[in-house]
Formats: C-alpha cells, sequence, structure tokens
C-alpha cells in the first residue's frame, strides 16, 4: 500500500481510539420543500457550524441546496451518525423556526429520514484485500 503524506490524511487521537471516521449526512426538508435558500441558507450554515465547533468535529465540506443539505464531517468514535444528525436537525429546527417564522407554516422543518454513508483514509476494497491476505501472512 502507498504511504500517504502527512497532510493527505488525519487521523483523531482521542483517549483510547485512534480512528478516521468521516460521514457524509444528506438531509431534506420535510416534503423537500425548496426554503433553504437567502437568509435561512446562511443562518444554517451557521448554525452548522456552530454545531460542528462544540462537538469539536472536524468539518470536511458543506453545501446547503434549495431543497436539501449536504454534509461531510469528522467524528469521533464515541458519537453516533444518528447522534449527530439529530443534534444538527433538532439546533436547526428550533431556531430557524423561531427566525423564520414563514418556516412554522411547514408541519416541521425536516423529514424523519436522512442518508448517511462512511468513508474513511482507505477504500472498502484495500480492507477487505488486506484481511483476505492475513491468513497467508
Amino acid at each position: 500500500m502507498a504511504k500517504l503524506a502527512k497532510k493527505d490524511y488525519e487521523y483523531r487521537h482521542e483517549k483510547g481510539s485512534v480512528s478516521s471516521l468521516n460521514y457524509h449526512f444528506v438531509f431534506c426538508p420535510k416534503r423537500r420543500k425548496a426554503v433553504l435558500i437567502k437568509d435561512v441558507a446562511k443562518r444554517l450554515q451557521e448554525i452548522i457550524f456552530e454545531v460542528v465547533k462544540e462537538h469539536g468535529w472536524q468539518l470536511i465540506a458543506l453545501e446547503i441546496m434549495p431543497d436539501h443539505v449536504h454534509l461531510f464531517v469528522n467524528a469521533p468514535t464515541h458519537e453516533s451518525p444518528s447522534q449527530i444528525i439529530r443534534w444538527i436537525k433538532g439546533r436547526a429546527s428550533r431556531y430557524l423556526r423561531q427566525e423564520f417564522p414563514d418556516l412554522k407554516k411547514l408541519p416541521c422543518l425536516w423529514s424523519p429520514s436522512y442518508f448517511v454513508g462512511s468513508t474513511g483514509q482507505v477504500s472498502t476494497d484495500v480492507v477487505k484485500r488486506y484481511i483476505e491476505t492475513q491468513r497467508s501472512a
């Protein structure tokens, strides 16, 4: 396996673990309404930045589209993807609905579902090949 330059990867060092857990989330407003525009989108970005900073996550990428959000974040092992999305959607819903009364017309801001995919520093194929070669090593 090729050795990556130090700048090409980051490992999270926590008490008792070293990890590289990157989660790609996609979540949408209820009924996929295109409400994440202008000031709402700006404020949502600020809220996400606040939650990321408070939890010590590393934001890799964020894109807010009118009808959905892509969030790519590195998080520690003790915080599950379901907790992460609950914290973000929960705070965003509360703050955005308080600050933008038009959003109260929706029964709730977010759809209850979301997508999450995980990535690390190596691909699934590399890990699979590594495990398969362990018996012969």
